[in-house]
Protein backbone atom coordinates (compact mmCIF):
# COMPACT_ATOMS: atom_id res chain seq x y z
CA UNK A 1 0.00 0.00 0.00
CA UNK A 2 1.95 2.96 -1.15
CA UNK A 3 2.43 5.55 1.95
CA UNK A 4 0.59 8.69 2.01
CA UNK A 5 -0.14 9.42 5.59
CA UNK A 6 3.19 11.86 6.20
CA UNK A 7 1.54 14.67 4.12
CA UNK A 8 3.22 17.57 6.88
CA UNK A 9 5.31 19.92 5.49
CA UNK A 10 7.25 19.45 8.18
CA UNK A 11 9.41 16.74 8.44
CA UNK A 12 12.80 15.47 9.68
CA UNK A 13 13.39 13.22 6.60
CA UNK A 14 14.73 14.43 3.86
CA UNK A 15 12.10 15.49 0.80
CA UNK A 16 14.54 13.19 -1.73
CA UNK A 17 16.99 11.15 0.05
CA UNK A 18 18.63 8.56 -2.86
CA UNK A 19 22.11 6.41 -2.77
CA UNK A 20 23.21 4.30 -5.24
CA UNK A 21 20.14 4.95 -7.36
CA UNK A 22 20.97 3.59 -10.86
CA UNK A 23 18.53 3.62 -13.54
CA UNK A 24 19.10 1.63 -16.85
CA UNK A 25 16.51 2.28 -19.96
CA UNK A 26 16.92 -0.04 -22.82
CA UNK A 27 20.98 -0.82 -23.18
CA UNK A 28 21.64 2.58 -21.75
CA UNK A 29 22.73 3.86 -18.01
CA UNK A 30 20.34 6.92 -17.72
CA UNK A 31 21.50 7.22 -13.89
CA UNK A 32 24.89 5.62 -12.61
CA UNK A 33 25.53 5.02 -8.99
CA UNK A 34 23.42 8.69 -7.87
CA UNK A 35 23.65 9.74 -4.49
CA UNK A 36 21.49 13.01 -3.69
CA UNK A 37 19.87 14.36 -0.55
CA UNK A 38 17.61 17.72 -0.92
CA UNK A 39 15.99 18.42 2.30
CA UNK A 40 12.45 20.46 2.75
CA UNK A 41 13.22 24.13 2.64
CA UNK A 42 16.01 24.23 -0.11
CA UNK A 43 15.84 26.44 -3.59
CA UNK A 44 18.46 23.54 -5.55
CA UNK A 45 19.43 24.31 -9.24
CA UNK A 46 20.09 20.78 -10.93
CA UNK A 47 21.90 21.90 -13.76
CA UNK A 48 24.34 20.02 -16.75
CA UNK A 49 24.57 19.48 -20.35
CA UNK A 50 21.48 17.32 -22.46
CA UNK A 51 21.91 13.81 -21.59
CA UNK A 52 23.58 14.56 -18.33
CA UNK A 53 20.39 12.31 -16.69
CA UNK A 54 18.78 15.02 -15.25
CA UNK A 55 15.12 14.34 -16.69
CA UNK A 56 15.89 11.09 -15.29
CA UNK A 57 16.56 12.28 -12.06
CA UNK A 58 12.88 13.89 -12.01
CA UNK A 59 11.40 10.72 -13.64
CA UNK A 60 13.06 8.52 -10.92
CA UNK A 61 11.48 11.10 -8.45
CA UNK A 62 7.87 10.12 -9.56
CA UNK A 63 8.48 6.81 -9.92
CA UNK A 64 8.44 6.27 -14.07
CA UNK A 65 11.54 4.85 -13.28
CA UNK A 66 12.63 2.61 -11.23
CA UNK A 67 16.42 1.82 -9.63
CA UNK A 68 17.80 -1.86 -10.70
CA UNK A 69 19.80 -3.87 -8.64
CA UNK A 70 23.18 -2.94 -7.84
CA UNK A 71 26.12 -4.66 -5.99
CA UNK A 72 25.98 -1.49 -3.05
CA UNK A 73 23.46 -0.32 -0.46
CA UNK A 74 20.52 1.43 -2.16
CA UNK A 75 18.55 4.01 -0.36
CA UNK A 76 15.17 5.05 -2.46
CA UNK A 77 13.27 7.64 -0.75
CA UNK A 78 11.10 10.44 -0.72
CA UNK A 79 10.06 11.95 2.92
CA UNK A 80 11.39 8.93 4.46
CA UNK A 81 9.46 6.68 2.42
CA UNK A 82 10.39 3.72 0.00
CA UNK A 83 6.86 3.24 -1.58
CA UNK A 84 4.94 6.11 -2.74
CA UNK A 85 2.55 6.98 -5.54
CA UNK A 86 1.72 10.26 -7.63
CA UNK A 87 -1.27 11.07 -5.75
CA UNK A 88 0.63 11.23 -2.41
CA UNK A 89 3.18 12.42 -3.93
CA UNK A 90 1.61 15.85 -5.25
CA UNK A 91 0.60 16.57 -1.73
CA UNK A 92 4.14 17.85 -1.00
CA UNK A 93 5.58 17.94 -4.27
CA UNK A 94 4.69 19.64 -7.40
CA UNK A 95 5.77 18.95 -11.35
CA UNK A 96 6.45 21.00 -14.25
CA UNK A 97 7.65 19.20 -17.27
CA UNK A 98 7.62 19.92 -20.99
CA UNK A 99 5.59 16.23 -21.38
CA UNK A 100 3.15 17.82 -19.04
CA UNK A 101 2.81 20.57 -21.15
CA UNK A 102 2.51 19.02 -23.99
CA UNK A 103 -0.50 16.59 -23.33
CA UNK A 104 -2.69 19.88 -22.59
CA UNK A 105 -2.09 21.07 -26.33
CA UNK A 106 -5.90 20.99 -26.78
CA UNK A 107 -9.30 23.03 -26.29
CA UNK A 108 -9.85 22.95 -22.95
CA UNK A 109 -9.14 25.97 -20.84
CA UNK A 110 -6.54 27.54 -18.75
CA UNK A 111 -9.07 27.43 -15.71
CA UNK A 112 -9.54 23.93 -16.51
CA UNK A 113 -5.74 23.16 -16.51
CA UNK A 114 -5.47 24.46 -13.33
CA UNK A 115 -8.59 22.25 -11.73
CA UNK A 116 -7.48 19.13 -13.10
CA UNK A 117 -4.39 19.47 -10.78
CA UNK A 118 -6.34 18.53 -7.46
CA UNK A 119 -7.39 14.93 -9.72
CA UNK A 120 -3.58 14.48 -11.29
CA UNK A 121 -5.65 13.86 -14.54
CA UNK A 122 -5.29 15.67 -17.98
CA UNK A 123 -8.25 18.38 -18.18
CA UNK A 124 -12.12 17.11 -16.67
CA UNK A 125 -13.87 14.30 -17.08
CA UNK A 126 -16.59 13.44 -14.63
CA UNK A 127 -15.05 14.58 -11.89
CA UNK A 128 -17.01 16.54 -9.29
CA UNK A 129 -15.24 20.40 -8.76
CA UNK A 130 -16.15 21.16 -5.20
CA UNK A 131 -16.64 25.09 -4.17
CA UNK A 132 -13.28 25.07 -2.05
CA UNK A 133 -11.82 23.42 -5.51
CA UNK A 134 -13.42 26.65 -7.50
CA UNK A 135 -11.80 28.84 -4.78
CA UNK A 136 -8.08 27.76 -4.34
CA UNK A 137 -8.49 27.55 -8.25
CA UNK A 138 -9.13 31.47 -8.65
CA UNK A 139 -6.70 32.51 -5.70
CA UNK A 140 -4.04 30.49 -7.62
CA UNK A 141 -4.72 31.79 -11.19
CA UNK A 142 -4.70 35.46 -9.04
CA UNK A 143 -1.55 34.59 -7.33
CA UNK A 144 0.20 33.86 -11.14
CA UNK A 145 -1.38 36.93 -12.43
CA UNK A 146 -2.90 35.18 -15.05
CA UNK A 147 -6.51 36.22 -14.53
CA UNK A 148 -7.01 37.66 -18.39
CA UNK A 149 -6.39 34.23 -19.77
CA UNK A 150 -8.36 31.48 -17.81
CA UNK A 151 -11.13 30.95 -20.25
CA UNK A 152 -8.73 30.99 -23.59
CA UNK A 153 -7.92 27.64 -24.78
CA UNK A 154 -4.69 26.13 -24.39
CA UNK A 155 -3.88 25.63 -27.51
CA UNK A 156 -4.14 29.38 -28.38
CA UNK A 157 -1.89 30.52 -25.72
CA UNK A 158 2.22 31.00 -26.36
CA UNK A 159 4.31 28.48 -24.89
CA UNK A 160 4.96 30.98 -21.67
CA UNK A 161 1.35 31.53 -21.04
CA UNK A 162 0.45 28.14 -21.08
CA UNK A 163 3.58 27.42 -18.71
CA UNK A 164 1.81 29.37 -15.80
CA UNK A 165 -1.39 27.67 -16.16
CA UNK A 166 0.18 23.97 -16.18
CA UNK A 167 2.71 25.44 -12.58
CA UNK A 168 -0.95 26.46 -11.45
CA UNK A 169 -1.72 23.16 -11.82
CA UNK A 170 0.99 22.30 -9.58
CA UNK A 171 0.47 24.86 -7.08
CA UNK A 172 -3.23 24.24 -6.34
CA UNK A 173 -2.45 21.38 -3.94
CA UNK A 174 -0.20 23.77 -1.96
CA UNK A 175 2.79 21.61 -2.70
CA UNK A 176 5.88 22.60 0.09
CA UNK A 177 8.15 21.94 -3.09
CA UNK A 178 7.72 22.70 -7.20
CA UNK A 179 10.15 20.65 -9.33
CA UNK A 180 10.56 22.11 -12.42
CA UNK A 181 12.26 20.28 -15.32
CA UNK A 182 13.88 22.08 -18.09
CA UNK A 183 11.33 25.14 -18.08
CA UNK A 184 12.18 27.40 -20.12
CA UNK A 185 12.78 25.69 -23.54
CA UNK A 186 10.62 27.37 -26.11
CA UNK A 187 10.47 30.84 -24.15
CA UNK A 188 11.25 34.07 -25.64
CA UNK A 189 12.66 36.84 -23.99
CA UNK A 190 9.54 38.29 -22.81
CA UNK A 191 8.00 35.09 -21.58
CA UNK A 192 11.38 34.31 -20.23
CA UNK A 193 11.09 37.40 -18.36
CA UNK A 194 7.82 37.07 -16.96
CA UNK A 195 8.28 33.76 -16.23
CA UNK A 196 11.75 33.98 -13.69
CA UNK A 197 9.71 37.24 -11.83
CA UNK A 198 6.90 34.40 -11.61
CA UNK A 199 9.32 31.69 -9.80
CA UNK A 200 10.42 34.79 -7.25
CA UNK A 201 7.29 35.45 -6.53
CA UNK A 202 6.84 31.48 -5.90
CA UNK A 203 9.62 31.06 -3.73
CA UNK A 204 9.58 34.06 -2.35
CA UNK A 205 5.56 33.14 -0.81
CA UNK A 206 7.45 30.22 0.79
CA UNK A 207 7.08 27.28 -1.67
CA UNK A 208 10.80 26.32 -2.49
CA UNK A 209 12.08 24.89 -5.84
CA UNK A 210 14.30 22.32 -7.45
CA UNK A 211 14.53 23.77 -11.20
CA UNK A 212 15.86 21.38 -13.23
CA UNK A 213 17.90 23.17 -16.06
CA UNK A 214 21.27 23.73 -18.84
CA UNK A 215 20.74 27.59 -19.30
CA UNK A 216 22.27 29.25 -16.23
CA UNK A 217 20.24 32.01 -16.43
CA UNK A 218 17.31 30.31 -15.43
CA UNK A 219 18.82 30.17 -11.63
CA UNK A 220 17.29 32.53 -9.90
CA UNK A 221 19.00 34.87 -7.26
CA UNK A 222 16.57 32.07 -4.25
CA UNK A 223 18.38 29.20 -5.11
CA UNK A 224 21.68 28.16 -2.91
CA UNK A 225 22.87 25.28 -3.40
CA UNK A 226 24.17 24.03 -7.10
CA UNK A 227 24.19 20.00 -7.94
CA UNK A 228 26.32 19.07 -11.81
CA UNK A 229 25.31 16.05 -13.01
CA UNK A 230 26.60 14.76 -16.52
CA UNK A 231 26.89 11.28 -18.00
CA UNK A 232 24.40 10.15 -15.36
CA UNK A 233 26.59 10.94 -12.35
CA UNK A 234 26.64 13.44 -9.78
CA UNK A 235 29.85 15.41 -10.46
CA UNK A 236 29.46 18.75 -8.15
CA UNK A 237 27.11 19.82 -5.75
CA UNK A 238 27.37 22.86 -3.15
CA UNK A 239 26.94 26.58 -2.83
CA UNK A 240 25.88 28.53 -5.81
CA UNK A 241 28.92 30.45 -5.30
CA UNK A 242 30.92 27.56 -5.12
CA UNK A 243 29.39 25.65 -7.81
CA UNK A 244 29.09 28.49 -10.42
CA UNK A 245 32.93 29.05 -11.56
CA UNK A 246 34.40 29.74 -14.91
CA UNK A 247 36.67 26.05 -14.03
CA UNK A 248 33.44 24.27 -13.04
CA UNK A 249 31.03 25.06 -15.65
CA UNK A 250 33.93 24.83 -18.65
CA UNK A 251 34.52 21.64 -16.95
CA UNK A 252 30.97 20.19 -17.12
CA UNK A 253 30.11 21.81 -20.82
CA UNK A 254 33.04 20.68 -22.51
CA UNK A 255 33.27 24.44 -23.56
CA UNK A 256 35.48 27.37 -22.20
CA UNK A 257 33.06 29.25 -20.15
CA UNK A 258 33.23 33.12 -18.54
CA UNK A 259 30.40 32.85 -15.68
CA UNK A 260 29.53 36.73 -14.84
CA UNK A 261 27.11 37.64 -11.63
CA UNK A 262 25.05 40.57 -11.70
CA UNK A 263 22.89 40.70 -9.09
CA UNK A 264 22.30 37.88 -7.94
CA UNK A 265 21.96 36.98 -11.83
CA UNK A 266 24.66 34.39 -13.10
CA UNK A 267 25.26 34.37 -17.38
CA UNK A 268 27.71 32.38 -19.42
CA UNK A 269 29.37 34.21 -21.92
CA UNK A 270 32.79 33.65 -24.23
CA UNK A 271 31.51 29.97 -25.20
Amino acid sequence: MPACADTDKKTISPLIDFANVTIIRGDKRVLDAVTLSIHEGENVAIIGPNSAGKSSLIKTITREYYPVISEGPVTFKVRGNEIWDVFCLRSFIGIVSNDLQYTFTRTITGREVVISGFFSSIGLFNQTVTPEMEEKTDEVIRFLGISHLKDRPVNEMSSGEARRFVIGRALVSDPATLILDEPTNSLDFSALHTFRRTLRTITQSGTNIILVTHNLHDIIPEISRVVMMNGGKICGDGKKTDMLTDEKVSGLFSVPVHVKEENGWYYATGY
